[in-house]
């Protein structure tokens, strides 16, 4: 692993050694750039306050040693010194250069920040792969760390990483709209950023967000590692969403697959969504048969099995049981090409891990989906009408807010899919209104209205 943390290290050093002598007309700045790499190493090092002795021998070989004047000091020394004490905190801002180069883009509309960003991610999960196990700490400070420096680059208008566009643009994914089937052609793989750009442009989910990006932190870090020829543990693949329908989990699901793939966890990254009815057959030996075949559809991508508690509802003589069993020994066969999501209500998802011993092992990672507020459902609205070239005035706007506030937010109920339906109703109830116009304005035929959405 040390050599592939300094060659990741040098990497940030000679890129953004570069980008400033772009900006200087020439000077050397590559003492500034060391600093910058040891300030960010000590960083993440301290995250979890644990400074392992071989965390400390690294940190001295790839970046101490090149530091002027050099420090080259034994851990127990810089234990005893307190050299990297206190470091986390320069995770919480953006860092002089970060800032310099963001502005910089802004000027000239270049793309330096994301240079920064993408190196310094790299140097940041090499640091957090030097031990066996990563520790939580050190990947929650990864992830905050990686906010601030989005948040910056979103406040001076700079493109965030994956994004061809303004960052504004991004904002028009509709993360909630169910996912078409698979094509039998996979689109080209995109990169990390990319895919995390998507998520982030999601309407709310923001601990769901946070869930999926530590994910994706520990595989790179596992992958790293795997790289070094060093030992990794191996982090599971399957998870459990729970939450009220139209909360985001099929689009979560699918983003998390193409992920997947692009970390080399799965081959293909496809989405395959399923349920009870798509697993269960009616006859004794044609269960195994019938999940076995979907099980296969998925290879190489993510299974999303719907309402997945409805496999354990039919008592001991029912052939969910045999359908669990064969999903779970899929798993285990299958289990370096296959993500598995099952999704359901809290409590009956609970219920039906605990019948099978083999479920339980395996899906180890729990990820809950809340309600949407009433602000981000209009959010919602927006976006599902914009997609048809609708809009909504003011009124409409207020009457929409009265229509979410009014629906009783119990189980069930059904966020973004509700908002749909509100959408589809207020279509209805436009063209009625517009059917004794003789020649409605393009205005008049876009426009939604408080009558629309109340219904007359």
């Amino acid at each position: 692993m040390p050599a592939v943390f300094e060659r990741k290290a040098d990497e940030f050093v000679d890129t953004m050694n570069s980008l400033l002598n772009e900006l200087s007309g020439g000077d050397d700045h590559r003492s500034e750039c060391t600093i910058e790499a040891a300030n960010l190493v000590s960083a993440v090092v301290d995250a979890d306050g644990r400074h392992t002795t071989l965390e400390l021998e690294t940190w001295v070989d790839a970046v101490g040693r090149k530091l002027n004047p050099p420090m080259i000091l034994t851990p127990t020394q810089l234990r005893e010194n307190e050299t990297l004490g206190g470091s986390a905190q320069w995770l919480t801002k953006p860092s002089t250069m970060f800032d310099l180069l963001v502005k910089a883009d802004a000027r000239d509309s270049k793309r330096r920040a994301n240079a920064y960003y993408t190196h310094a991610l790299s140097v940041a999960h090499a640091t957090a792969a030097i031990d066996l196990v990563p520790s939580t700490a050190e990947i929650t400070a990864i992830d905050r760390f990686r906010t601030t420096m989005l948040q910056l680059m979103d406040e001076y208008g700079v493109p965030r990483p994956g994004q061809p566009i303004a960052p504004a643009t991004a904002q028009t994914s509709v993360g909630f709209i169910p996912a078409e089937a698979p094509e039998v052609e996979l689109p080209p793989e995109r990169s990390i950023e990319e895919l995390l750009a998507e998520l982030d442009a999601l309407i709310g989910l923001d601990q769901v967000k946070a869930e999926v990006r530590r994910l994706t932190s520990l595989l790179r870090v596992q992958e790293l590692r795997a790289a070094a020829d060093l030992p990794v543990i191996e982090t599971s693949k399957h998870l459990v969403f729970t939450g009220n329908p139209g909360t985001g989990k099929t689009t979560v699901a699918r983003l998390l697959s193409q992920i997947f793939r692009t970390l080399g966890v799965v081959s293909k990254g496809h989405l395959v969504e399923t349920d009870r009815s798509g697993l269960v057959a009616g006859f004794v030996g044609q269960t195994a048969t019938t999940t076995k075949k979907v099980m296969e559809s998925a290879l190489g991508g993510t299974l999303l099995i719907d309402e997945a508690y409805a496999l354990a509802r039919g008592g001991e003589n029912d052939f969910g049981l045999e359908a669990v069993d064969t999903i779970v020994k899929f798993m285990e066969d299958h289990r370096d090409d296959l993500s598995v999501v099952a999704a359901g209500y809290p409590a009956e998802m609970v219920e039906l891990i605990d019948t099978n011993p083999g479920l339980k092992s395996r899906f180890t990672r729990t990820v809950e989906f809340p309600d949407y507020d009433t602000e981000e459902l209009v959010a919602i609205f927006g976006l599902i009408s914009g997609k048809k070239q609708y809009h909504l005035d003011e009124g409409g706007t207020e009457a929409l807010r009265a229509v979410i506030e009014a629906e009783p937010r119990g189980r069930g109920f059904g966020n973004a899919r509700f908002t749909r339906n509100v959408f589809e109703a207020a279509i209805g109830y436009h063209a009625l209104r517009l059917s004794d116009v003789e020649a409605p304005t393009v205005e008049q035929l876009t426009t939604l209205i408080a009558s629309d959405i109340a219904g007359g």
